[in-house]
Order: structure tokens, then sequence, then C-alpha cells
């Protein structure tokens, strides 16, 4: 079984419940296709460097898979049918990051220095 990570874009205007359901989607997708989703993360809204699709930012979600090749090539399919999926990307591991990724250690050094000065959260 080969190791990926996928990360997937979803509108601005989608509440948390729309995107976890999104997440959810993609879970059942990969398990049906005779693989194992490992660890989803949710990294949040997040400003874009510019605008795709009319939209200035996006809620981030990763999911680290592990299974068969054939599965990344249908889960995409499905990210280019839905609506709510703005961009996508898939890349191929060695292996997984054990513990929270780099993006979210990101946010919680930014949550602690805002506490350091005093901000109010």
């Amino acid at each position: 079984m080969a190791l990926y990570e996928h990360v997937f874009l979803a509108r601005q205007d989608l509440s948390q419940a729309q995107v976890d359901a999104l997440a959810a989607g993609a879970t059942e997708i990969v398990e049906a296709n005779g693989g194992k989703v490992t660890k989803t993360e949710t990294w949040g809204l997040k400003s874009l460097a510019y605008k795709i699709d009319r939209n200035r930012k996006a809620h981030f979600v990763m999911l680290n898979i592990d299974g068969p090749g054939s599965l990344v090539s249908e889960l995409e399919r499905q990210n280019r049918i839905n609506e709510d999926v703005i961009r996508w990307l898939t890349i191929a591991v060695e292996e997984h990051e054990e513990g929270p990724s780099a993006m979210m250690r990101k946010n919680d050094r930014e949550r602690k220095r805002r506490g350091d000065r005093g901000g109010n959260d």
C-alpha cells in the first residue's frame, strides 16, 4: 500500500459542518476503494495568495491516506465533480508525519505568541 497526503480547499462560504461533511465524504471514497484515512486535519479558513473562482479565502483540509494508487484517481475525479472543492493536491510520501502537521504547529505557535502579547483570544 502506498502513502499519500491529500489537501483540498473548500469554498469560503461553507460552514464548518459542511467542510467536515466534505472530509467525511472523501474518507468514504477512500475506504470504498480499499484504502484507509489515518489522519484528518482541518486547518481552518485561510486567505489565498490570489482569487480562485471569486474566493479570497478557503477552508483547508488535509487527509493522510494509506491505500492503492487507484483510489487517488477516483478521489480526484470526485473532487472535479464537487463544486464546493476549488483546489486539491495529492502527493505520494515515504511516510506520514507523526503528530500534528507543520500547519497545525504553526497555528499553535501563533496562538501562544498572541497570548504572550496580552491579546484577546
